[in-house]
């Protein structure tokens, strides 16, 4: 890889803290070196109370194409972009950044595609389907965005705070008004597809999120979570044989549609997974 940076390099910025956790570097990195592009994703540890001052200054620099945005900056970043997709106005954060020839600041929001894409890489049908997003924070707005653009005919959305849920209901009808919305009950009644977009299941010991003997049967079961697998919500759906969607599945899809945003060569989720060294 150390060949392909030079003067004439490109740069996208995976900014966030703590960045220990990052692995994104991890996977577009080796691809780029596959394809033999000069361009690397370089991780930058930047603080909550340092965003505002350190931001904009970061796109002066010449060769930097973008950036990766992760917590705690995806819903500040907001303010300093000229422009933005439906999904960050429906989901209110923002993941990706890129830097046009005018200098100008564009912002997207890839979590729910990547969702999406993955379901879709597993022969799984959207449109006209029925969702249950547990959790409306960031994450489940993504997704719950996605869905909508996809054609989904129903999202019913829960969250422990019902006015974050309300809310988020109410941006989808803005810009998805064919898409029936319910909120209010952690129910997946009459749902073929439920989304764990909560933090159960981050620690060992988290309660479920919703009963899985509640599942309807042959519903589709995915979680966001990315660490330590499969959680034990997903462990006790696919033991009642539900097909379930691991956290890691969403970020392999959504590279792809990364990779379409910044203008660059795009290759698939199994190649990714390949060229990182994935299991």
């Amino acid at each position: 890889m150390t060949d392909l940076l030079d003067g004439t390099s490109r740069l996208i910025l995976h900014l966030g803290y703590p960045t220990d956790s990052f692995r994104a570097p991890l996977i577009y990195n080796p691809y780029f070196a596959s394809i033999r592009l000069k361009m690397a994703v370089v991780p930058m540890g930047l603080k909550a109370e340092d965003f505002d001052a350190v931001f904009s200054g970061l796109f002066r620099l010449t060769n930097v194409h973008g950036a990766l945005i992760t917590m705690p900056h995806k819903i500040r970043v907001r303010d300093f972009l000229a422009e933005v997709s439906p999904n960050v106005e429906i989901a209110g954060s923002c993941n990706a950044v890129l830097c046009r020839p005018d200098g100008s600041l564009l912002g997207d929001m890839f979590d729910g595609e990547g969702f999406v894409r993955a379901m879709e890489e597993k022969g799984e049908a959207i449109a006209g389907r029925s969702v249950l997003i547990l959790g409306a924070g960031g994450v489940g707005s993504a997704i719950a965005a996605a869905f909508a653009a996809h054609g989904v005919a129903m999202i019913r959305l829960h969250d422990s705070n019902p006015a974050m849920a309300i809310a988020l209901a109410e941006r989808i009808a803005r810009h998805y008004p064919a898409v029936r919305i319910e909120t209010g009950r952690a129910d997946a009644e009459g749902c073929d597809i439920i989304v764990n977009a909560t933090p159960l299941g981050m620690s060992p010991g988290d309660p479920m999120p919703i009963m899985v003997e509640s599942l309807p049967a042959g519903a589709f079961v995915g979680d966001v979570v990315m660490k330590g697998g499969k959680t034990a919500f997903l462990a006790a759906a696919k033991a009642r044989g539900h097909k379930i969607q691991l956290g890691i599945d969403m970020l392999y899809a959504q590279i792809p549609a990364y990779l379409a945003f910044f203008g660059l060569p795009v290759t698939d989720s199994a190649t990714l997974r390949r060229i990182s060294g994935a299991t």
